[in-house]
């Protein structure tokens, strides 16, 4: 049986790698309308929104998703941290 907090480190596992998949997907010629492809984007383009607002593009280059991998790991995991340990 998992508790919780594993349950929860899970997702968060999960949802860090579909967002490196979205963060590929921007890099290559993709079909945006597969159902895959529409799947990642419904559940990162929330959290990525986020981050779009700031600037940070530079020179043509989009560093919000880039952004938003390294701010989602150490902010989640300190509040999984704090409501169960």
């Amino acid at each position: 049986m998992f508790s919780i907090p594993t349950v929860l480190n899970y997702l968060l596992q999960f949802y860090e790698i579909v967002l490196v998949f979205r963060i590929v997907l921007s890099w290559i010629p993709h079909n945006a309308k597969h159902p895959l492809v529409d799947f990642v984007y419904k559940i990162t383009d929330p959290y990525l929104d986020l981050f779009r607002s700031l600037p940070l593009n530079f020179n043509g280059l989009d560093l919000s998703p880039m952004v938003a991998f390294f701010v989602l790991d150490p902010i989640l995991k300190s509040i999984l941290f704090r409501i169960f340990l």
